[in-house]
């Protein structure tokens, strides 16, 4: 079981490269590619919803319609500041931001847990503790001359892994009442319509092979992210998100071998610290 999201890390670190090299390469704006690939993502779900998908009478209730908006609402927030960093800064630059997200996951699932449903958010301090750990490595790799480079793209990465824990941890109260494939194709498609709304982005720049990058990035995501469903509701949210955390680790080396971004010192004695506190979290 523990395997699925060793799949979602890799997914993570691939998705991620692609999105840089398409933004990069491409000259395309990051709203518009923020609108492209969420209408990528509908496009890639549309042939699987016959046969997964799955919607409850209670997804539609009042409240539980409210916070799949919400869900909406961060999503859209989250993906606006992670495409503006990534579209600006170097991966290994940003990435220590990007690597608290899922220290933000646990942080936040644990005072849900206190506020909200101790068994929906388990306060599993095996694995909440490790994470802490991690989250300082993560903050040490970042450290120059004792100062933190806060930069605008560094800024931005980290609102960015904000929001998106946010909008994971507040998923789970509503995951139950669909497939993890209905959940993500409603929300993609909630998210796409509202980029188009909001962005009204130009798609002139877009050529055959950014299409097909897209599309790729897109099935990437699909499979992360389904990923990433199923684990919250069969491992749980702590279990999954920490072994979800070597993803970042992936990145880095992606990053060295395709984009020929150096990686710091701090940079690989931070990825130890996590790679250390995730065989601990399982296997302790």
């Amino acid at each position: 079981m523990i395997y699925f999201p060793i799949f979602g890390a890799l997914s993570l670190a691939t998705g991620t490269l692609l999105e840089k090299v398409i933004l990069t390469k491409k000259n395309i704006s990051a709203k518009a590619f923020q609108s492209a690939s969420f209408i990528g993502i509908v496009i890639i779900m549309l042939p699987f919803l016959a046969f997964f998908w799955k919607l409850t009478p209670e997804a539609t209730t009042t409240k539980n319609i409210l916070i799949f908006f919400l869900v909406v609402a961060f999503s859209l927030l989250a993906n606006y500041f992670a495409f503006s960093a990534l579209k600006s800064g170097k991966l290994s630059k940003i990435e220590p931001a990007k690597m608290t997200e899922p220290l933000f996951v646990v942080l936040i699932a644990l005072i849900f847990s206190y506020l909200i449903d101790s068994n929906m958010y388990e306060r599993n301090f095996q694995m909440v503790i490790p994470a802490i750990i991690a989250g300082f490595a993560i903050v040490f790799s970042h450290v120059k001359k004792h100062h933190l480079k806060f930069n605008k793209c560094f800024s931005f990465a980290l609102i960015g892994s904000f929001f998106f824990a946010l909008e994971l941890v507040i998923s789970r109260l509503i995951l139950d009442f669909y497939s993890p494939i209905s959940f993500y194709f409603l929300r993609c498609l909630a998210v796409a319509v509202g980029s188009l709304f909001i962005f009204r982005p130009n798609f002139s720049s877009f050529d055959k092979k950014s299409n097909v990058l897209i599309l790729l990035t897109a099935a990437i995501w699909v499979i992360y992210r389904i990923i990433v469903y199923y684990g919250y509701t069969t491992l749980g949210i702590v279990e999954t998100t920490l072994i979800i955390m070597l993803g970042p680790i992936f990145i880095y080396l992606f990053a060295w071998k395709f984009l020929k971004e150096k990686i710091s010192k701090r940079n690989i004695i931070a990825s130890i610290v996590i790679l250390a506190s995730v065989l601990y979290g399982i296997f302790a």
